[in-house]
């Protein structure tokens, strides 16, 4: 076990009835998520939009995120995200060192969490950034869509809808523009919406 997996671990029974305390997850079609590599992609609204995908993942799942380079390099943030398996993306480019970090996981049958949309978005219809199905492209890991609602209310239930794992690698992926792509996964995310 990895000291990345140990701490994650240790932070998630932490932090899982803390966050119990203000929010009353409710998780919509658990027996979905699969085994094996695995990209969870969910709309964006929230900072704690995160903890929501792990806890209804469960501990045993270690989602290892993508986070903004600015996050990673703020002091006592950036060395708990690092601690935890978290790792930083620079926004602004083509980050190939995240891409490599992100394959590298994946190949190795973990799990990648990813929010397509870039950013943090108050409304559903936002354009999807590529990133996700290229990944999914190179290295077969099945997408696993996830609709978190935007509107959350302190101390009430909070329904997250886990969608149905597809892959894009293969003559599907080759035949279709990335761009196209994006715009399924995130048509599939908001449909979510309609269940939670």
């Amino acid at each position: 076990m990895t000291k990345a997996l140990k701490a994650y671990r240790l932070w998630y029974l932490i932090l899982c009835p803390l966050f119990g305390l203000f929010y009353r997850l409710r998780v919509l079609h658990a027996e979905r998520i699969p085994e094996g590599p695995l990209l969870v992609c969910a709309n964006h609204s929230s900072a704690i939009d995160p903890l929501f995908i792990c806890f209804s993942l469960g501990r045993g799942r270690h989602v290892r995120f993508m986070a903004k380079k600015e996050a990673m390099e703020t002091p006592v943030l950036g060395a708990f995200l690092s601690s935890i398996g978290v790792f930083g993306v620079d926004r602004g480019r083509s980050d190939v060192n995240a891409v490599k970090t992100a394959m590298r996981i994946l190949r190795d049958g973990g799990i990648v969490g990813m929010f397509p949309e870039g950013t943090r978005r108050r409304e559903d219809g936002a354009e999807a950034k590529t990133g996700a199905v290229m990944l999914a492209a190179r290295t077969g890991a099945s997408l696993l869509p996830v609709y978190i609602p935007r509107r959350k209310r302190l101390f009430s239930r909070v329904p997250v809808a886990i969608g149905e794992p597809y892959k894009i690698g293969g003559a599907a992926a080759e035949s279709r523009d990335y761009g196209e792509l994006a715009s399924e996964l995130m048509a599939r995310i908001s449909e979510l919406g309609k269940e939670a």
